[in-house]
């Protein structure tokens, strides 16, 4: 790969995040000028919104020749689509549908489709939004070894790790979730239970909420892996008004509650004594 070209003037944060991706898979600097057809002919020069088309065996990602009744997608989203992780991004990043809206539609349309006043738009902006897109834009060519490049490759990467990441403990999850039921009629609880394994991603809980999420399950607690230590976690799922992890906390296993009673922590490991504290946890 030679370069990763994009449109000078203004940066937006489509095309500033559809760059640190690409720098996330190829090392080469960015030029920020009008594409020539030549640059478009050439698969090792990636275009990036800008250029009229979309193309990606020529690796060509412009979004703004669709039609004004297409669905809202910028160039960020082809990139994305590219990598294959659109999907989950969009499943995963709540803040990526709103960008799509906000680059193809502006603000005052994507205010009505939130449903909010126009104002707020602006009161999303962060310091560290508006610094980075203007020191990008301030100049043509950006080098491996820049503060602003190694900027946007660390966004790259995080942004690919946190998306294949996660969609690695969701299915985790998927594969290794039990369900189990404590307690009977209006007082029952369901709880998620994830048993320890030998082989684990690093803080398989942290794909729990999603998954349930995903796959509309009802739940009132979890039991999961303690990345501390060699028991487990206990919670509350949703704020469920059924549990109250305070009414384990003298227990002599039980090392931690919190004193909100959401969360507690256990060196105990058979599941059956894990659902007994539950039983106890019930309000």
């Amino acid at each position: 790969m030679k370069a990763i070209l994009t449109h000078p003037g203004s940066a937006h944060k489509d095309d500033l995040l559809a760059c640190c991706l690409l720098l996330s898979q190829h090392r080469v600097p960015i030029w920020r000028r009008e594409p020539e057809p030549s640059d478009l002919d050439d698969p090792e020069i990636v275009v990036v919104d800008v250029g009229g088309e979309h193309e990606p065996g020529r690796r060509n990602f412009d979004h703004h020749q669709f039609p004004a009744d297409h669905e809202p997608i910028c160039a960020l989203s082809l990139v994305l689509q590219d990598l294959g992780l659109y999907e989950d991004a969009r499943s995963f990043c709540e803040w990526l549908e709103p960008a799509e809206w906000f680059d193809t539609r502006g603000p005052f349309q994507t205010a009505k489709w939130l449903g909010v006043e126009r104002d707020v738009m602006n009161q999303l902006n962060s310091p560290i939004d508006i610094t980075l897109l203007r020191r990008f834009a301030q100049k043509n060519e950006w080098k491996p070894g820049e503060p602003i490049w190694e900027m946007m490759r660390m966004i790259g990467e995080d942004l690919v790790m946190f998306l294949r990441s996660l969609r690695e403990r969701i299915d985790y999850v998927h594969r290794n979730a039990e369900f189990q039921i404590v307690g009977e009629g209006d007082k029952a609880i369901r709880i998620l239970f994830m048993p320890r394994r030998a082989s684990m991603p690093d803080d398989p809980s942290s794909g729990i909420a999603r998954y349930i999420a995903m796959n509309n399950e009802q739940v009132d607690a979890l039991i999961y892996p303690d990345r501390r230590g060699k028991g487990y976690g206990l919670s509350r799922h949703a704020d469920s008004p059924k549990i109250d992890l305070t009414k384990v906390e003298n227990e002599p296993d039980v090392h931690f509650a919190h004193a909100r009673g959401f969360v507690a922590k256990t060196s105990a490991t058979e599941l059956e004594r894990l659902l007994e504290l539950m039983a106890q946890a019930r309000v």
